[in-house]
């Protein structure tokens, strides 16, 4: 027989969430999750007990210190980087791609070739694009619109001794498909060229080891994964110590992550992230951690079944509604797709369902969600876009039951 797997103990993971103690139900959580208590019970020590500037030689700054050092050892935790320095901070995804964008121009020629999807977010696409200005050439994956799916012998296609990087997403927040990431790295890695990661629609869901995946850059939201409207960049300690920066022309190119990181880091928010991967192993904690597993490992496995059940539930009951059509993959299965789930329905323009749940107290949304060149390549702008609803571990069966209830008066 295989091992017992414990069941997700919803009652232990929403009593983390204050924000769930409240009348809404959330389920536009691939805009923004809600947050842990102990992130925003971090931010408020340090704004009071060490709300000064880093690097002095008194108590209270070396404190300061170790604290926003702490912030970043613990993100090397949760995405299993080598080495603290390899994390970035920043404001948002879309600023550090930004940021890397400008950094990494000046290591390129004219007539250097970029590879992008027009699956992404716009965050990881427009800043590769505008460097068409300065003479390199951008191609695009396009997602195959029957599928949805990105096909690896298209982007095999696109790829010459001229690609310097491909960006892509891990998992599209409009399809919620898992894109083979490891696959993707190694036929880029064969080609010569590098690989950045938008993982902000997948970091939520699954473990991030950017080791296992040997990705070149990663960057994902963490105010979508239950923590502060702060961003992570990661990127090889080699090919950031070989980067320009981005800081005063007097810190050191050595200087890593600092030099990518102009004005530093926000301290309190760096310092309040320390409470999320304690918060992913006191889960495994709780579900009885076993053995010499790796408990962030064991945690999001929790989560991947949890949401498995989230995804056919919801999943069943739209392939059942003859006039809605589901954008992305229609299977459940967790490790194929994550609990973000997109539809459209004959008949009816996407901005009319979600208000009609507005007065239930359910929160979803539609639109591009700034995908916006998928939604036109697929022929969706004209109907605004798709209905998404986007669920995390925190969401219960019967938050979903009752939104499938409501939805059955609307479909």
């Amino acid at each position: 027989m295989p091992p017992h797997r414990p069941t997700l103990d919803l009652p232990f993971v929403r009593q983390q969430f204050p924000a769930l103690g409240g009348d809404w139900t959330f389920f536009d959580n691939a805009g923004g999750s809600q947050i842990l208590k102990p992130v925003v019970d971090r931010i408020t020590d340090f704004l009071y007990e060490s709300n000064v500037q880093l690097g002095a030689t008194y108590a209270v700054s070396q404190l300061a210190t170790e604290r926003v050092a702490a912030g970043a050892k613990a993100m090397a935790t949760l995405i299993n980087a080598a080495d603290p320095a390899e994390v970035i901070l920043g404001p948002s995804t879309s600023a550090l791609l930004r940021m890397l964008a400008q950094c990494f121009r000046p290591t390129l020629q004219q007539g250097d070739e970029i590879v992008v999807t027009n699956a992404d977010h716009e965050a990881n696409i427009s800043p590769w694009v505008e460097l068409e200005r300065e003479g390199m050439v951008v191609k695009t994956w396009r997602v195959n619109p029957t599928t949805f799916e990105l096909d690896l012998a298209d982007l095999e296609a696109l790829l010459t001794p001229r690609t310097r990087l491909v960006a892509v997403t891990h998992s599209s927040n409009v399809l919620g498909s898992i894109n083979p990431v490891r696959a993707i790295a190694d036929l880029v890695h064969a080609h010569g060229a590098l690989l950045c990661v938008d993982g902000v629609a997948f970091a939520p869901h699954r473990r991030v080891d950017v080791q296992a995946l040997d990705v070149d850059f990663y960057t994902f939201s963490l105010y979508k994964v239950y923590g502060p409207h702060q961003a992570l960049l990661y990127g090889k300690k080699e090919l950031l110590l070989a980067l320009p920066g981005y800081n005063h022309y007097f810190i050191e190119d050595t200087a890593i992550p600092y030099k990518f990181q102009p004005g530093g880091s926000s301290y309190e928010l760096s310092y309040s992230l320390t409470a999320i991967p304690e918060y992913f192993e006191a889960l495994a904690q709780h579900h009885g951690k076993s053995g010499d597993a790796d408990p962030l490992d064991q945690a999001f496995d929790l989560i991947q079944q949890h949401e498995g059940e989230l995804n056919q539930r919801l999943l069943s009951f739209l392939h059942s509604r003859p006039k809605v059509k589901i954008i992305g993959r229609d299977t459940a299965d967790p490790t194929q797709r994550v609990s973000t789930i997109s539809f459209v329905v004959d008949g009816l323009s996407s901005d009319q369902i979600p208000p009609l749940l507005d007065a239930h107290k359910i929160g979803i949304r539609y639109g591009h969600f700034y995908a916006l060149r998928l939604i036109e390549d697929l022929g969706l702008l004209p109907q605004q876009g798709v209905v998404r609803v986007s669920l995390v571990h925190y969401n219960t069966v019967e938050e979903c039951d009752r939104l499938i209830e409501k939805l059955e008066e609307v479909l």
